[in-house]
């Protein structure tokens, strides 16, 4: 089978589609990765063919010009991943005419492919691949983005619905109209629901990455929703630190192990998490504390390491976690379902991008706590991490977690759906619940 995966150009995005691209292969499907041309060298020394598009920065823009507030994140939101939709869309419709895929496999964010599902002209099925939380509207009228856990009573379901009406008017309703005015330029209709609905319920199958134990209920799931557990990324080809004789001996030893990460992307100051969590814990002299830079030079961190502390620059999780006790995260996705399936419970401080809500989801799961601020104080991290380790019901329902994803593999699911996919061959219509399989020639 052939196989086009499209990749947003972030790592945290790259790194899930990489894992799905080096199963394929390994089974024998052609797989060609879409991303940035400066994801080449990650893609082929992993032994897959590679063409870019130009993404010229956008999906790590940042707006420095506004304050946090509504109009910032819906700038950021817009350059970051609207405004490249065309040329993403252009270049799909270039390599379906070139390469004649059997099955289009995209990140959720990678919102070319949205022209073509909204396209009545035949196209190779698209499953979409979530690394985030689910994002579709909300029984309880709470709005996507603010963090809020399910409404417990009708009263809380009005103060939802009003909030929902700020945000919709300040962020949800123009970014759909943006995104309408792209799609209207490419000659095609508008969007069926708002952008973050519409990338869940358009594509022929939507795979979210996690247990439904992770996620709120929302009633009846659009068809093609599957959930598939844990899309575990490659392990980087760095050797194991030069410490990590000192974590088997806190292991062996019964010394709890904190790991603190502000991720790959919102990491440009850590002082909004990092070093906050180093100095909260720097006179615990039972602990071993862990710290990773996400690829920033060690040298960024401020101040002196505490003597219990040792940071690298990068950490392999997969090796890492099980011998973990706590992570304290500003709660990037890919970083927390992995905790989760590892049984670690977390501490989380974060609210830019996604984080809001994937951080409620620790909360109201009970796998952890969540600060709800970008800038916890030392004696906030403090508290939360002594909270996490001294108090057994955080690790056993963080157990619970990890014992739901043990019981689905993927990668396996994957594959499985892009064989269902490949099987009904071409489509031609709108969405999962629309397209309609086109015979193949004999």
């Amino acid at each position: 089978m052939k196989i086009l995966i499209a990749a947003t150009p972030l790592t945290g995005h790259v790194n899930p589609m990489l894992a799905i691209g080096r199963a394929a292969a390994a089974r024998g499907d052609t797989v060609l990765m879409l991303s940035d041309p400066a994801f080449r060298p990650k893609v082929e020394a992993a032994g897959l063919r590679f063409t870019g598009y130009p993404d010229n920065g956008s999906a790590a823009y940042r707006e420095t010009e506004l304050p946090a507030g509504p109009e910032r994140y819906r700038r950021e939101f817009e350059r970051r991943f609207i405004d490249p939709m065309p040329v993403q869309a252009e270049t799909l419709r270039r390599l379906i005419a070139d390469e004649a895929p059997d099955v289009i496999v995209a990140g959720s964010m990678f919102l070319g492919v949205l022209p073509l599902l909204l396209d009545t002209a035949p196209r190779p099925p698209i499953v979409t691949v979530n690394v985030s939380f689910l994002f579709l509207e909300r029984p309880d009228y709470a709005p996507v983005g603010l963090g809020l856990p399910p409404a417990r009573d009708q009263a809380e379901r009005v103060r939802y619905a009003a909030l929902k009406a700020g945000m919709d008017a300040a962020f949800a309703n123009p970014v759909r109209a943006y995104t309408d005015g792209q799609l209207a330029r490419l000659g095609l209709p508008p969007l069926p629901a708002s952008l973050p609905h519409s990338i869940v319920v358009l594509p022929d199958l939507f795979l979210q990455s996690t247990v439904p134990g992770f996620e709120y209920d929302y009633g009846a799931l659009p068809p093609g929703v599957r959930f598939i557990g844990l899309l575990q990324p490659p392990a980087p080809p760095a050797p194991l630190p030069e410490w990590w004789p000192e974590l088997e001996a806190a292991n062996a030893a019964g010394r709890p192990v904190v790991l603190a990460t502000q991720g790959t992307l919102a990491n440009a100051d850590f002082g909004e998490l990092v070093e906050p969590t180093l100095a909260a814990l720097a006179d615990r002299d039972d602990l071993l504390v862990l710290a990773t830079t996400g690829g920033r030079p060690t040298a960024a961190l401020r101040g002196p390491i505490p003597a219990n502390t040792r940071v690298s620059e990068f950490l392999p999780f997969r090796e890492l976690l099980p011998r973990v006790s706590v992570l304290v995260t500003n709660g990037g996705y890919g970083s927390v379902s992995q905790a989760l399936a590892a049984g670690v419970p977390i501490v989380s401080a974060g609210l830019t991008e996604d984080k809001a809500e994937v951080n409620a989801r620790i909360d109201w799961s009970g796998a952890g706590l969540n600060l709800a601020t970008n800038a916890p104080s030392v004696d906030q991290l403090r508290t939360a991490v002594t909270r996490v380790l001294d108090e057994p019901g955080f690790r056993r329902r963080a157990g619970a977690l990890q014992a739901s994803f043990a019981t689905r593999d993927a990668l396996s699911g994957i594959m499985t759906a892009i064989d269902d996919l490949g099987a009904a061959g071409p489509v031609r219509g709108v969405g999962a619940g629309l397209a309609v399989p086109l015979r193949r020639s004999a």
